[in-house]
């Protein structure tokens, strides 16, 4: 079932991409389902733009995406894997180490197919 952006959702989108009005995806034309992979593949210019944005987020809006992530709630499969470094630097500095190498863990397996 598609996820449907709530209120501390938004509030982390908005930190990331302020300029940006509207949630909706400009090429598939429906609400975004996730907060990162909007902000990395349609709103940064590249990934030092992507690397700057994420780290306007507080520790506890790394908690909420990080816990997200890893209850597949927060997607991380079409994110580069350079943007997919940035995020799990901030994991590490924002939540913990482990945290953020089961994030990593869990993006490979998304990639290989597996998840």
């Amino acid at each position: 079932m598609p996820r449907k952006l709530d209120e501390k959702d938004l509030t982390i989108f908005r930190k990331l991409a302020p300029e940006y009005a509207d949630v909706i995806c400009p090429g598939a034309g429906h609400a975004f389902q996730s907060i990162l992979p909007p902000v990395s593949n349609h709103v940064a210019d590249d990934a030092d733009d992507f690397a700057e944005r994420i780290r306007r987020l507080s520790d506890e809006d790394w908690q909420y995406l990080t816990e997200a992530i890893l209850k597949g709630r927060e997607s991380l499969s079409c994110i580069p894997e350079e943007d997919v470094e940035a995020v799990l630097a901030e994991i590490t500095a924002h939540v913990s180490e482990d945290a953020a190498e089961r994030v990593r863990r869990l993006y490979h397996l998304s990639e290989c197919g597996v998840l």
